[in-house]
């Protein structure tokens, strides 16, 4: 945590091999809420899509993800806002939920499936197949992902430069974030959401700052989800973060979610 240099760390250890950290830093100033879990080799965890209740029957809209959250609270441990939207509220990149895409785009995308390390990379379509780390579909396939932008990190390496020469007002200005990275060699995934625009509390970062927090974390792979005032982060059932909007948690169109979950394992 070099990057950071916190003078406040606070943990709370949620479930076997999963905790909540906080780390606020007067160098930014930075707020950061971050949820680390152990998922290598788990089959009493796995990961969820969460989408507004407008869109389980395949319309648009958007919800907090408190509420997403709210309707399976018994089994999900946290959950963060996922992909960018559209203004009618469909998500911009890929979704995919228990196997069944429900939106595709050749977009940076995250993906897990039980019994494989999580996955970050550009989704290709081919030939009407969409092809992730595996290609899609088939029996049995419980695939899970949704879309972000950009890539932060590939194998340790920062991506190109991270929007800021085509993308200064998104990429190089500080906001609230929100991203998730992995730390292949611990097996660990990190569900991070940087509070901002919240002076003297909390800044927020620019794209190179939030890769900067990744590498201190030892993250190898990591991806920027939505951020902005769509920032929240939901543990045990409740908003931990504070999001930037005056008007409080702003309606987004799906949540990634760390659930408890009998034999994800299983292909």
């Amino acid at each position: 945590m070099g990057f950071l240099s916190p003078d406040t760390v606070r943990t709370v250890h949620l479930h076997p091999g999963v905790a909540y950290r906080y780390f606020w830093s007067p160098r930014g100033p930075w707020a950061v809420h971050a949820v680390q879990v152990r998922l290598a080799d788990r089959c009493d965890l796995g990961l969820d899509v969460l989408r507004a209740v407008s869109r389980e029957g395949g319309g648009d809209g958007r919800e907090r993800v408190s509420d997403m959250v709210s309707r399976d609270a018994h089994r999900v441990v946290a959950a963060v806002n996922a992909d960018f939207f559209t203004p009618e509220g469909a998500p911009v990149g890929v979704e995919i939920v228990d196997g069944a895409v429900t939106s595709a785009a050749e977009r940076p995308t995250f993906a897990w499936r039980g019994g494989s390390a999580p996955w970050m990379g550009q989704a290709h379509l081919d030939g009407g197949v969409l092809r992730l780390g595996w290609p899609v579909g088939g029996a049995g396939d419980r695939t899970t992902a949704v879309g972000g932008f950009p890539d932060l990190l590939d194998a340790g390496r920062r991506v190109g430069d991270l929007e800021v020469s085509s993308r200064p007002s998104f990429a190089a200005a500080r906001h609230p974030r929100t991203a998730v990275g992995w730390d292949a060699d611990a097996g660990e995934l990190w569900l991070v959401a940087v509070d901002g625009r919240q002076a003297p509390y909390s800044a927020g970062m620019t794209l190179p700052e939030l890769a900067s927090l990744f590498e201190g974390l030892a993250v190898e792979e990591a991806l920027n989800l939505d951020g902005g005032g769509s920032t929240a982060l939901v543990v045990e059932g409740a908003v931990t973060n504070r999001p930037s909007d005056v008007t409080g948690e702003r309606a987004v169109v799906n949540a990634l979610a760390l659930v408890r979950s009998a034999g994800t394992c299983r292909r």
